[in-house]
């Protein structure tokens, strides 16, 4: 037989309408009553009907998580800070993939509505307009991980995308390299990835390098478009020294192939990843890459999302953290 909220009460000694204060945490209830409501419900193992507590409260202590790539070993350290910040204020967490698809995000955006989360914490593969608008159209409150939109009309947690691109290219020029390759993604995309481009573009141009576009790749970030791309610069009989990669499944792609084709990184080619996922320290030869505090990002921007649905003012609306360059064994 069920526990109802009539069984604590009676259980208590106190009135339903006390037991209902406890459970939505209304202050009004003295520590003693408190005590003697949650000793009630641990005795009876009394669990609330949260659908009934959301009609009435229109809270349903419930955050979605959307990320585009739940393959990508760069998205599991973030949800994983994100979600040890939700269980400190008993919120619970919806994750939800999006496989890189566009039309897959609005369709979870209108799911998340419809199971009435609280908010929403948006990874994404595109900030298009069409995606900005279904938000502000479902009255999402949304902060941004990994990537900004580009009239900051959403909340972030980012890092410098281009500043971390832009170290990475001019840590090979400074290596005494000149025929930088980048494979990545093209700089007209809508978010973070896109940005690295811009970056590669401005170390180049900065050395007075000029970029040749037959050393360019743009296609997604996962580990074949490295392998792809390696084809694709031998096919144009390109010379290549070093090659700037947007992620570190990118740069893993790129030292297979070479190799395969007998290239020695980093002796002949040296290669420079983007993420510092775990994998880039343990990869033959280990991966030098541009780290990102995943687990920060994750616990940041749910700490911003927290205090929005609670009405507090953010300190700040745009939270810019740092980046660093990791150097091992794939780069002279």
């Amino acid at each position: 037989m069920a526990i109802s909220i009539k069984d604590v009460a009676r259980e208590a000694g106190v009135s339903i309408a006390t037991v209902s204060r406890v459970l939505n945490d209304i202050d009004v209830v003295n520590e003693d009553t408190k005590k003697k409501v949650v000793d009630a419900i641990k005795l009876l193992g009394y669990r609330p009907n949260i659908i009934a507590r959301s009609l009435k409260t229109q809270k349903t202590k419930t955050i979605g998580i959307l990320l585009p790539d739940v393959s990508n070993q760069f998205y599991p350290e973030i949800v994983r800070g994100a979600e040890d910040v939700s269980n400190i204020y008993d919120y619970n967490v919806i994750l939800c993939n999006s496989d890189l698809d566009v039309e897959k995000e609005k369709e979870y955006l209108r799911v998340l509505r419809e199971k009435m989360v609280d908010g929403v914490l948006y990874m994404s593969s595109s900030l298009q307009e069409e995606i900005l608008e279904l938000i502000n159209e479902l009255d999402l409150k949304t902060v941004l991980v990994e990537t900004k939109d580009k009239d900051g009309r959403l909340p972030s947690v980012t890092i410098d995308n281009i500043k971390g691109c832009y170290d990475s290219t001019k840590y090979l020029i400074g290596k005494g390299l000149k025929n930088i390759a980048f494979v990545g993604t093209e700089k007209d995309n809508m978010n973070a990835w896109g940005d690295r481009y811009i970056g590669y573009e401005n170390a180049m141009k900065e050395a007075g390098i000029n970029i040749d576009t037959d050393l360019v790749y743009f296609d997604t970030i996962k580990v074949k478009s490295g392998y792809e791309a390696v084809d694709e610069f031998i096919r144009r009989d390109k010379k290549i020294d070093g090659v700037v990669c947007a992620s570190d499944d990118i740069a893993m792609g790129v030292i297979n192939r070479l190799r395969e084709k007998g290239y020695n990184v980093p002796k002949d080619v040296s290669v420079i990843g983007f993420n510092d996922n775990y994998v880039a320290s343990v990869f033959y030869p280990k991966i030098t890459t541009i780290s990102q505090p995943t687990y920060d990002m994750g616990s940041v921007a749910m700490r911003m999302l927290i205090k929005l649905l609670n009405q507090k003012e953010l300190e700040e609306a745009h939270y810019v953290l740092d980046h660093e360059l990791i150097e091992r064994e794939s780069t002279i």
